[in-house]
């Protein structure tokens, strides 16, 4: 596979879909599946031997697994912090639409064992990270619980303008870092808005995408920082899986000046004699 194939357009529709699956485009980790519900349907998920967290992204229902029920509700990403649910290998989900129902499930080969966990708005860890014009907030979902035995999920808002995964990093193992495998899902207000995902290797492969409400990009190796267009907010959920449970990145050194250097002593014309040997 190639970067240029990395981007995955469903068109919504109802039902459970998959936007992109393990074994397939150079994804060795990771299955996303979107639920869309009317008020009133119902839908049940299972993938043998992977466990799965499902994020609710909007609307109000209920996630049921064995003899748990949840009534769970969110507005929208840009309203409320995140409702999610762990699943664990094995285990059955069934979703009840209350109203219309927006939801993500991520999954990923585990061993079986134990029980669903429900992640509520008041669970959910908010970070504030970068500065300048490369400030976003980082909401932790399942990331550092004694839960979930592989995947880590959070979700990602950039302000109109504003960059994020920068300086840009990656988790490709190329430079002794840990393999990582990972996956953005966009979602954009007002929702007719825009942004660009760049994915490139330090070899010269490069590529970027432009991407929209409902997309998802395919991280499977290679450096990836994400820019928003000015007068649109834009979100992505993020998941991933790898070699270890534990969010270990490696920034590109010919960039990696720029968090290094108080910003009233930022030399824009470049890096010049700031930047870091490495």
């Amino acid at each position: 596979m190639t970067l240029s194939e990395t981007r995955f357009r469903v068109a919504r529709g109802p039902g459970l879909h998959v936007l992109q699956r393990r074994g397939q485009h150079g994804a060795c980790e990771l299955t996303t599946q979107r639920l869309l519900l009317a008020p009133g349907d119902s839908a049940d998920y299972q993938i043998e031997g992977e466990e799965a967290v499902v994020v609710l992204l909007e609307g109000r229902g209920a996630f049921a697994s064995g003899n748990e029920r949840w009534l769970v509700s969110r507005t929208s990403p840009f309203t409320d912090h995140a409702t999610a649910l762990f699943l664990p290998a094995g285990h059955r989900l069934r979703v009840d639409a209350a109203t219309a129902l927006e939801a993500v499930l991520v999954s990923t080969p585990a061993p079986s064992g134990g029980a669903p966990v429900l992640c509520t708005p008041a669970d959910v860890a908010v970070k504030t990270r970068g500065r300048d014009t490369y400030t976003r907030e980082v909401h932790e979902i399942f990331v550092k619980d004694p839960h979930v035995r592989r995947l880590m999920v959070g979700e990602t808002f950039n302000a109109p303008g504003q960059w994020s995964s920068y300086p840009p990093h990656k988790h490709d193992g190329r430079d002794g870092e840990p393999v990582l495998e990972e996956i953005y899902y966009y979602r954009f207000d007002p929702p007719h808005g825009f942004g660009h995902q760049m994915l490139y290797t330090a070899d010269g492969e490069s590529v970027t995408h432009e991407v929209r409400d409902g997309d998802l990009v395919l991280l499977p190796y290679g450096y990836h920082p994400v820019s928003a267009a000015p007068g649109y907010r834009l979100y992505y959920l993020w998941a991933v899986a790898g070699e270890q449970r534990k969010l270990t990145i490696y920034e590109d050194p010919v960039h990696r000046w720029v968090d290094e250097v108080p910003s009233d002593r930022m030399d824009h014309s470049g890096p010049g004699l700031l930047q870091r040997e490495t």
